[in-house]
């Protein structure tokens, strides 16, 4: 598997010196207390960590440019124990560059009704401090999230574990390197864009190799290293020759496996985690890669076809964000039009990630009316069943447009023994008719990002803090109210 970094997620508590010591430190008691509890909970995959009490505007501002100086900081996260002046964090907002998440909390989940006196009110203030904490962040247009309930409830833990996978997507994409074998495809446009704005804006790296570079780490893979890999195959899938002689079917399989070996050694080299491939662009190359790809995909890597870099790399975050979880490169291939069962078939040529099969999936080899090349492997499966979403991010000239659809996954009821890749079936919401009318008309891509993992929150998370525009499409959506947020949104984002 890709190896993924674990961040943290810096715990700064806010109070100030009015209360005296004995407050201040019964306020980091509880602060600790409470990072202990959310830090060892199931839910989050990266750190919380306690970074201290600060009473005073010049100890905030410091550990602000201490959490924007360290990388392996996420993000920071804020909490109001007592009321702690809004003007003391000006300066530390101002320098600020992490997400920053502002926790409306408070350290006992009750209220004590036999006990509660004045000593108490003045030390378990949030209720007070937080709302002077959200009126200087809104004063200076601070992007942040907000999220209030009780620490130790669990939904309010599940938010934040949400908002942190989001986080910590947002800091790979500020080192996010896609490598592309072969050129975009030829005369398309919607896979293209602006790679020097999206470094901008985005942080990704968009490099170009000719296919000979690939081609030569191909070459270096050793038959010992093959070996241990077809066997690994034959323990994870379905080996299907379909009528093929066994010798045939098993070379095509193992060179698929040197595509495998030699890209993943490729990547590795130039600290790559997502990358692109076009059938138009294979020299040297006897197969168009397929398995290849889809076990690279389904080791975390993000991956688009006909050199689609910007869906590659939204594939390596959405991937992130879903921890690796029922989350693949997609494409709405063709539509089913019965009346009251409309759907969408997804599929690629081959290169859908066998994270999202409902069953056991097959290797098997076919052959592909397009590229040129020998029948290739690839790996064979239905998609599963359950609420999922498509996601394309676009390049619209002046900025970059992330478009969502809510789908719901189905299983197939007729059999499709003739098509021979993986595919999904979903229904779109609102309703297909409407729902494609609406993605054309926003010029969402043919190609996405399908999950069942991630949320239609977290996009709206992560759109916010690049910047970027976005525009939903769910069970609730009109079509004049979308376009007009289109519209709207144009006007905002207009340079």
């Amino acid at each position: 598997m890709l190896t993924a970094k674990t961040y943290e997620f810096w715990f700064v508590t806010g109070s100030q010196m009015l209360y005296g010591e004995d407050v201040l430190r019964q306020v980091e008691g509880h602060s600790k207390e409470m990072v202990a509890g959310l830090d060892a909970a199931d839910v989050f995959s990266d750190r919380v960590v306690f970074k201290g009490v600060v009473k005073n505007a010049e100890e905030i501002r410091q550990m602000m440019l201490q959490a924007n100086a360290d990388d392996s900081c996420a993000g920071v996260i804020t909490w109001m124990h007592t009321f702690s002046p809004s003007k003391m964090w000006i300066s530390g907002m101002c320098v600020l560059q992490k997400p920053l998440l502002h926790f409306g909390t408070q350290f006992n989940r009750d209220i004590p009704w036999d006990a509660i006196d004045m000593d108490f009110m003045n030390l378990n203030q949030s209720a007070h401090g937080d709302r002077e904490h959200g009126f200087i962040t809104s004063r200076m247009n601070v992007k942040r999230k907000v999220l209030v309930g009780h620490w130790e409830d669990e939904t309010t833990r599940g938010k934040m574990a949400s908002w942190m996978k989001v986080a910590h997507a947002l800091a790979e994409s500020k080192v996010l390197k896609v490598a592309r074998f072969g050129d975009n495809m030829r005369n398309v446009a919607v896979t293209e864009g602006d790679k020097v704005e999206a470094q901008i804006r985005l942080g990704w790296t968009v490099d170009g190799y000719g296919v000979g570079d690939l081609v030569a780490y191909m070459d270096a893979v050793t038959d010992t290293d093959l070996d241990a890999l077809m066997d690994e195959y034959a323990s994870r899938y379905e080996l299907t020759n379909k009528g093929m002689a066994e010798e045939e079917f098993l070379d095509s399989v193992r060179y698929q496996g040197r595509i495998e070996l030699g890209m993943k050694a490729f990547l590795e080299a130039g600290g790559y985690t997502a990358f692109t491939t076009t059938f138009e662009d294979l020299y040297g190359m006897k197969q168009l890669p397929g398995l290849a790809v889809q076990r690279l995909m389904e080791q975390g890597y993000g991956f688009a076809g006909e050199g689609d870099w910007k869906t590659a790399a939204l594939v390596r975050l959405m991937k992130i964000m879903a921890n690796n979880e029922r989350t693949s490169f997609m494409e709405d291939y063709t539509y089913h039009f019965e009346p009251g069962n409309e759907m969408v078939l997804g599929a690629h040529m081959l290169e859908i990630c066998p994270t999202i099969a409902v069953d056991k999936p097959r290797i098997e080899v076919h052959p592909l009316g397009i590229g040129d090349r020998e029948a290739p492997a690839r790996i064979v499966f239905e998609g599963q069943s359950g609420k999922a979403l498509n996601a394309s991010i676009i390049d619209l000239g002046h900025r970059f447009r992330l478009l969502v659809n809510t789908v719901e996954g189905i299983q197939p009821e007729e059999a499709m023994p003739n098509l021979p890749v993986a595919r999904v079936l979903w229904k779109t919401e609102p309703s297909m008719a409407q729902a494609v009318e609406n993605w054309i008309q926003a010029g969402g891509a043919h190609h996405t990002c399908y999950s069942y993992e991630v949320t239609t929150d977290q996009l709206r998370d992560f759109a916010e803090l690049l910047d970027v525009e976005i525009a939903v499409i769910d069970a609730k959506t009109e079509t004049v109210q979308f376009n007009n947020e289109l519209r709207w949104n144009e006007l905002y984002y207009r340079p």
